[in-house]
């Protein structure tokens, strides 16, 4: 769910959203953003560590474009949308459960810091944890770990008791250098489980998703500026039901910036019964491809998403996200990058000194 990331603006919105690390500061947006003053300067020193093709992870970035949280809180952006999640297990119609799915799939695009961000590379062993209280009394929980570290990998679990309902997922960002642009390559996939459905009591009614790439175009000469990209799926098996999304890239000269299209499918039999269209960072809409009927399916403009509730950082153990890069994280907030590099290193140093002592 999470790579470089970026903001938005349009001028005639006031939309803001709002991260786990910072739950009461509304966010200005922009969709073509020049990070800092002295971007040119800094990515000149990238230059020397580029091919095309090289491996993103192993590339000493600068601070300014990092977000101050690492990639295992950033996760929890797909679960600050509770009110399109919590109903979907009561809801009779197996289509229509479905179509509910890909709503709330989508519904967390649009939850971003401004500027194009990279979230911190969490250290191996590292962990978060949160949750979410909600209106109904009941509570949402989260766990997730890094489980490897070349090549990244997280694995996460989420599950809210109360309304049946538990993800258990994986991400493994693979980044490239493509020219002028960053990529990565989002593998690693969710299942999302609604435990009182299904046909088997054990497993529940069991839905598969998938990412789209994200792309940092303008990285070292230009503005910079974020796209998502490419296919992704959500699948359900036992109900032979499929939705293929395509986050569209704009051309150079036609199309449009965070466009969406896509379809929602019987799979056996291919027989389309929506269409997805719209922009995944304002508005989305559903067409019901048998009446030709067209509703809005999620604005994103109007979206109020829910942070997280996590521990206070003195009662969190030393290898939790927030704790083992709280001096980084507020160097970056308050844009000290000298700061924010020395602290950075001297985790990535620790983490290094841990992975020799593993081999000998």
């Amino acid at each position: 769910m999470m790579g470089l990331v970026t903001g938005r603006r349009r001028a005639t919105s006031t939309a803001s959203s709002k991260s786990s690390g910072d739950a009461n500061q509304d966010v200005a947006e922009d969709d073509t953003l020049v990070v800092e003053p002295d971007q040119g300067n800094v990515l000149s020193h990238i230059i020397s560590q580029l091919r095309p093709g090289a491996d993103l992870s192993r590339v000493v970035l600068p601070t300014f474009i990092l977000e101050p949280r690492s990639m295992l809180e950033r996760i929890t952006n797909f679960m600050c949308h509770p009110e399109m999640l919590l109903p979907i297990p009561e809801i009779d119609d197996p289509v229509q459960r479905f179509v509910a799915v890909v709503k709330f799939y989508l519904s967390g695009w649009h939850i971003r810091p401004p500027g194009v961000k990279k979230p911190l590379n969490p250290v191996l062993g590292e962990i978060f944890t949160c949750y979410w209280d909600f209106p109904d009394k009941t509570r949402g929980y989260y766990i997730s770990e890094q489980t490897s570290h070349h090549p990244p990998k997280s694995s996460y679990f989420y599950m809210v008791p109360g309304h049946n309902i538990r993800v258990d997922g994986t991400l493994k960002p693979r980044s490239k250098f493509l020219g002028n642009s960053a990529a990565s390559m989002m593998e690693g996939i969710a299942i999302l489980s609604l435990l009182n459905r299904g046909k088997d009591p054990q497993r529940g009614e069991r839905y598969i998703l998938t990412q789209p790439n994200m792309y940092a175009r303008g990285i070292l000469f230009g503005k910079m500026k974020y796209e998502l990209g490419d296919h992704s799926y959500v699948r359900c098996p036992e109900l032979d039901l499929v939705a293929d999304v395509e986050f569209k890239t704009k051309g150079w000269v036609s199309g449009t910036y965070n466009a969406i299209g896509g379809t929602i499918r019987r799979e056996s039999t291919g027989e389309i019964l929506y269409e997805l269209s719209g922009l995944w960072s304002e508005e989305m809409y559903l067409r019901d491809v048998k009446t030709g009927h067209k509703e809005m399916f999620f604005n994103a403009l109007h979206a109020k998403s829910s942070p997280p509730i996590a521990r206070p950082i003195e009662e969190q153990e030393e290898r939790e996200s927030q704790k083992i890069w709280a001096a980084t994280a507020k160097a970056v907030k308050e844009r000290n990058h000298e700061l924010a590099t020395i602290e950075k290193t001297k985790i990535e140093d620790q983490q290094r000194e841990e992975a020799a002592k593993r081999i000998n």
